[in-house]
């Protein structure tokens, strides 16, 4: 094989090969001589076939799947004589004019990672933020859970409805005097206050009692899910069946017991469990963002293009979707759009950490066991259809880039796990509050550019993913970041549509069904998730 060099500029490199016609040739007939002994012809027996037959019936199959393997071969031995590390899979195309019987040129390009000197991780210093559990924080956690399991029990008929009582109503509710679909039910549970109902509805209720009816005029919102209610006035016809008030709930050992615990020691025992697991998760991102900072600061090197565009494409596609479903998609746009070279600063920032970490990992012998990767491959395969998932096992066994990219969150782990351990850390007790702020900060701090990331507006959301790197305790792809997100030609099997919804799949569930048996048509639409900040 012939290589020619012509590109070396940064991180760019390109190639032409040149596989020579009698190679090709040579393996071909090797492979004839492989599948001879299988081959069936009339006329012939059973394995003694003539080559020069095979060769003119399967020529044109063997031919293709020979230049596959020798293109393929090619290129790694590119990679393996030059000493190359590709940041992507490299790029490679057939010269044009190839014929069968001629040599084979090809164009190979490849964006190779940078040459990264071994960050020094002596003298990192950070501080941790404690927060203690508290018996207010208990007894917080206790309420929550005795006002989730109140009770309710029959008021007298003199009783007026009041806010926090139960009513048990029948409706129906119609538009310009035609009921709607959905708009009706019977036996429906509805807590005046709970604002599960859309404004107005249950303001009409107070000081009804029990055998009362009454119709009510509402106002659907303007930008409730169901297009034919959306900004409609509806009324609807309301007869109280049965009036309830909350019963005492006593948080005691009978209240636990009730919940299927030994006692109420046992209930605060496991409470204060999933406090501190909650706060630790807390203090672990506070802490690694300190990290992630520290090493953006330190460390400044030239990053593949490609890699940097593929991580912004990640970042935008997401956005996109999001702000695809605000009240003003366009207007949400345009302010996207005005931050588009901040978010091209965050995807060079993810890259920049994520060849850093890898780097650092590698060169302290941090791994990911194979018990721990079949582990994570068992856990993804839960998220396809049980007839696809010894597929996708297959298909990530075969596949080095999707085995990176399934292993890349759990060896950035194992790697800021490592740092944690030689850093010199210093603990400080804060209150919940106190942590909660101080992410915040971290969040809203200068990035490594000099200009401070953007406050996004509520017009615009964005999701825990495209935050300043360590956002939901997760920052890129870090663990050989030539993990591209275009993992192959093949196609892994398409995931069960009922495992988990997204948001605009639940707005579409809501549009279709504007109000579930025993509700009211009349419930107001899940409030929108606040904007995460970046």
């Amino acid at each position: 094989m012939q290589i020619v060099e012509t590109t070396n500029e940064g991180l760019k490199r390109a190639y032409t090969l040149t596989i020579p016609a009698k190679d090709i040739d040579a393996k071909i007939d090797a492979e004839v001589k492989k599948v001879a002994p299988q081959v069936r012809m009339p006329g012939f027996r059973p394995g003694k076939v003539p080559a020069n037959l095979v060769r003119k019936m399967h020529g044109e199959a063997l031919h293709a799947d020979v230049l596959n393997t020798a293109v393929r071969e090619s290129v790694n031995d590119l990679l393996r004589d030059k000493k190359l590390r590709p940041a992507l899979q490299p790029r490679v195309e057939m010269t044009e004019g190839y014929e069968q019987g001629k040599d084979a040129e090809l164009k190979v390009e490849v964006e190779v990672l940078p040459e990264i000197e071994a960050p020094s991780i002596d003298g990192l210093k950070l501080e941790k933020l404690n927060v203690p559990v508290d018996d207010a924080q208990l007894d917080e956690a206790l309420g929550r859970i005795a006002e989730g399991q109140k009770s309710y029990k029959d008021a007298p008929k003199s009783k007026k409805a009041a806010d926090g009582d139960q009513l048990i109503i029948d409706f129906t509710g119609s538009v310009d005097g035609v009921e709607f679909e959905g708009g009706k039910a019977t036996d429906a549970p509805l807590v005046i206050g709970s604002n599960q109902f859309i404004p107005g509805f249950e303001e009409q209720l107070v000081g009804m009692k029990t055998g009362e009816d009454k119709t009510i005029t509402v106002t659907f919102p303007a930008d409730y899910p169901a297009e034919n209610l959306k900004g409609k006035e509806a009324q609807f016809d309301v007869h109280v069946q049965q009036v309830k008030i909350a019963g005492e709930t006593t948080v005691d050992d009978d209240f636990a017991k009730s919940l299927g615990l030994e006692g109420l020691d046992k209930l605060k025992e496991l409470l204060r469990g999933q406090i501190e697991q909650e706060s630790a998760g807390l203090t672990r991102t506070q802490m690694k963002r300190q990290l992630l900072d520290k090493l953006a600061a330190d460390h400044d090197f030239a990053v593949p293009p490609t890699m940097v565009e593929a991580e912004f494409e990640q970042i935008w596609n997401q956005l996109s979707q999001e702000v695809a479903k605000e009240d003003d998609p366009a207007k949400a746009m345009e302010e996207l759009e005005a931050e588009r070279d901040d978010y091209k600063r965050i995807a060079e920032r993810r890259v920049r950490l994520g060849l850093l970490l890898s780097e650092i990992g590698q060169t302290n012998g941090v791994e990911v066991s194979q018990q721990e990767m079949q582990m994570l491959l068992q856990q993804a395969a839960q998220q396809y259809r049980p007839e696809d998932r010894e597929r996708f096992i297959e298909y990530v066994r075969s596949e080095p880039m999707a085995q990176a990219q399934l292993r890349a969150p759990l060896y950035e782990d194992k790697v800021v796990d490592f740092l944690f351990d030689k850093a010199e850390v210093t603990e400080r007790e804060v209150t919940r509050e106190e942590l909660e702020a101080a992410i915040e900060a971290e969040e809203t701090a200068p990035a490594p550019a000099k200009k401070a990331a953007p406050k996004k507006k509520a017009a615009t959301k964005t999701s825990a993913k495209t935050d300043d790197d360590a956002a939901g305790d997760k920052t890129a792809d870090t663990e050989k970041p030539a993990a591209d997100k275009k993992v192959s030609a093949k196609k892994a099997p398409a995931k069960k549509a009922a495992d988990k919804k997204t948001d605009a799949e639940t707005d579409a569930d809501a549009a279709e069904k504007p109000a579930a048996p025993k509700k009211a048509a009349a419930k107001k639409p899940a409030a929108k998730k606040a904007p995460a900040k970046k």
